[in-house]
């Protein structure tokens, strides 16, 4: 997802340690849901005077950007999926400790082959206006995904069910045949998935944002209009999103018609689009703000004592994508040299200096662990360190191949603060160490620049990639040849065949060494430069609690936060 197993052990957003659990689902799992609370009655009365209130627990945090989309089924970012997290809800949810937890369904079946799941969904689920949550509801919006005519943009995920590669093949017999999508609702109830082949990390795919159900009676009367507005979606999950003001920020509400209502602690999250790290700053230190992410490198030495700071290393990347039909770029020893000319080290450790580190690698550390039990980066090492010498090498080389002395190269990237402080240091450095090299920077606004990133329109793409599920596979497919978020003009029939060969074996050492072999193929071709793994500096009020971190999908949950004793 843009910026986005075995179970790595990572610090949680309020320094408590959170074991991140597999996706692995047992056969006849019936996992519990989460205990109802029950509400203490009031004390009685001792006067005439009236019973105080109890106060309402609002949450204030800062939204990076505008929201790109609130349809499930749409191009989302990171911040984009944490929001649809909180008013909508899939099968399963991530929980807690980052493993999948019931959501829709109370529990499922898993046939003994591993491909067939049958989900068991709960009865008193409802939508906020009141409509049952069932089976129908998921059946529609996964087909919808994966009918050509309304495919979304995230409907690659869904391609291991039955049929589902062979409906979006214009060359296929079974081209746009929805009808033979191997899903079904066989009651109200029950919904059953048939798959191409097991998929070990399948359960938490359903805990995310493109797996989510949605109502076809309301969806249908809501026509284009559908999810463009507060009031044109209902939702199914612990709130409800109770206005939206485009470009400044938005308010959640407890959802009354939600099935664990009695977990959700919060009354209201209040968002507000700030896009200046000094302004969140201020916001937060005069009590407006809750909660910050993401701090910048200015301010990490006035917090980094305070009890109030954390930081966490996340397994998602930040790299440029490259152009490929690009004249120079297409040039292997240009694309060497880009990626080795400049300091990685500086960049996290003076720029950044929030726990981030380079990144030599696509498959970042701590995302998961092979049938050895290493983690894929121990396995996989690094590829192409800075080396300013031997870029100048390729530099050298490649203008040679190219017969030109100097190259022009636009540099597409984010209007905000953090990322003006990064574009200008590897301006710099790149332009510094590569002589005849002249980078032309494009600063755009989230919705603008992913719009831009998918007619390639750009040479250079500083962006980042959020895990979606926790396999290496959430990186390496992006880069086939057809793949919707390769975005960057490249076509390998090897990287192809590795990928298809992975995502058929059932050998689990097999499936591994094929995606070892795919990285390592992906950063010999410099398909993309890594720039850094992220590390985030986060400040939160001591009473905020209960905000839980999560290594894929929606970063953050709110589902389980507090705000108890903010006005004390």
């Amino acid at each position: 997802m843009k910026v986005r197993m075995a179970s790595p052990l990572l610090p949680s957003l309020l320094a408590v340690s959170m074991l991140l659990g597999g996706c692995y689902g047992s056969k006849n799992s019936s996992a519990p849901a989460p205990a109802e609370t029950t509400p203490q009655a009031p004390a009685a009365a001792t006067s005439t005077e009236p019973a105080a209130q109890p106060e309402l627990q609002v949450l204030n945090i800062h939204a990076p950007e505008e929201i790109p989309t609130m349809n499930t089924l749409g191009s989302i970012d990171v911040f984009a999926a944490r929001i649809q997290n909180s008013v909508f809800e899939g099968l399963y949810r991530v929980g807690q400790d980052s493993s999948p937890v019931p959501g829709m369904a109370e529990s499922y079946d898993l046939s003994e082959d591993g491909k067939t799941y049958t989900f068991h969904l709960r009865k008193d689920a409802k939508w906020s206006n009141g409509t049952p949550v069932t089976a129908h509801d998921f059946d529609f919006a996964w087909r919808k995904s994966i009918n050509p005519d309304t495919q979304g943009i995230y409907s690659y995920l869904l391609l291991d069910i039955k049929n589902a590669a062979k409906i979006q093949d214009k060359n296929d017999p079974l081209f746009k045949q929805i009808d033979q999508l191997g899903i079904s609702a066989v009651d109200d109830y029950t919904f059953k998935v048939e798959l191409e082949q097991p998929v070990p990390y399948f359960l938490g795919l359903t805990t995310y944002a493109p797996f989510f159900p949605q109502n076809e009676a309301y969806v249908t009367s809501q026509g284009d209009k559908y999810a463009l507005e507060a009031d044109t979606m209902i939702y199914n999950g612990p709130f409800v999103m109770a206005a939206w003001q485009h470009d400044q920020g938005f308010t959640l509400k407890k959802n009354a018609a939600y099935w664990d209502k009695a977990s959700v602690k919060l009354d209201q999250i209040n968002a507000k689009v700030v896009k200046e790290i000094g302004t969140l700053v201020n916001l937060y230190e005069a009590g407006e703000l809750d909660f910050v992410d993401k701090l910048s490198s200015d301010y990490i030495d006035q917090y980094k004592s305070s009890p109030e700071f954390s930081t966490t290393l996340q397994p998602n990347d930040y790299f440029f994508r490259i152009n490929h039909k690009n004249k120079y770029l297409s040039n292997l020893n240009i694309r060497k040299a880009i990626d080795m000319a400049w300091d990685k080290e500086g960049l996290v450790n003076v720029i950044l200096n929030n726990g981030s580190i380079p990144a030599y690698f696509l498959v970042p550390k701590g995302l998961a662990s092979g049938p050895d039990g290493k983690d894929f980066r121990e396995s996989n090492g690094d590829f192409n360190k800075t080396d300013i010498a031997k870029a100048q090498e390729y530099w050298k080389k490649g203008l040679e191949e190219l017969k030109t002395t100097s190259i022009n190269l636009n540099y597409l990237t984010y209007d905000n603060d953090k990322t003006k402080r990064i574009t200008e240091y590897i301006k710099n450095q790149l332009e510094k160490n590569l002589p005849g090299l002249t980078l032309t920077i494009n600063m755009q606004p989230n919705k603008q620049k992913l719009a831009l990133e998918e007619k390639v329109a750009f040479d250079l793409d500083y962006g980042g990639w959020t895990p979606d599920y926790q396999d290496p596979m959430t990186y390496i497919d992006l880069f086939v040849s057809d793949g919707p978020y390769n975005q960057s003009n490249y076509a390998n029939p090897k990287l192809d065949e590795l990928v298809k060969k992975a995502k058929s074996t059932a050998d689990v050492k097999e499936r591994w060494q094929l995606m070892l072999d795919a990285e390592k193929l992906i950063l010999d071709d410099v398909v993309i430069a890594p720039v850094y793994q992220v590390g985030s500096a986060n400040l939160a009020k001591p009473y905020v609690k209960g905000i839980a971190a999560h290594p894929f999908g929606a970063d953050f949950s709110y589902k389980w936060a507090s705000v108890d004793g903010k006005k004390k």
